[in-house]
């Protein structure tokens, strides 16, 4: 088999210090998986990405199905969006197991493309409280 390298290419987190310097990151919540983004201030570098499923989401059959339908929506679709320099965990839920891919694939790119959100301004004054 030939392996063609593209602009696509994307790396592996595979140490335990890596997922957890990814933790300490931006937040992106959705209905399928929690995804957690920090950038490594290194631009010229690939990003990489890491899988999280947890054993409260079922046996050890169900776990691996989820693992590998989000590998292969971050491989067909999702690669192209993430951005050079920057650490991507996928935590898994539930749901992954069922949704149809096609939506599995849209809301991963979804969440790789939405920038961090804006931080909503508080009044001086909270209401009922002067």
């Amino acid at each position: 088999m030939t392996k063609t390298v593209g602009k696509s290419t994307v790396g592996r987190l595979k140490g335990r210090p890596q997922f957890l310097f990814v933790r300490e990151g931006e937040r992106r919540k959705g209905p399928l998986f929690l995804l957690e983004v920090r950038d490594r201030q290194m631009p010229e570098e690939a990003p990489r990405v890491g899988f999280t499923v947890t054993k409260k989401h079922g046996n050890a059959v169900e776990r691996n199905r989820m693992r590998r339908r989000l590998k292969e929506a971050v491989r067909l679709s999702a690669g192209f969006a993430m951005e050079p320099g920057h650490d991507y965990v996928v935590v898994a839920r539930r749901d992954v197991l069922h949704a149809p891919f096609k939506t599995l694939e849209a809301s991963l790119k979804d969440r790789i493309a939405t920038g961090k959100k804006q931080k909503r301004q508080q009044s001086s004054a909270a209401p009922g409280k002067e």
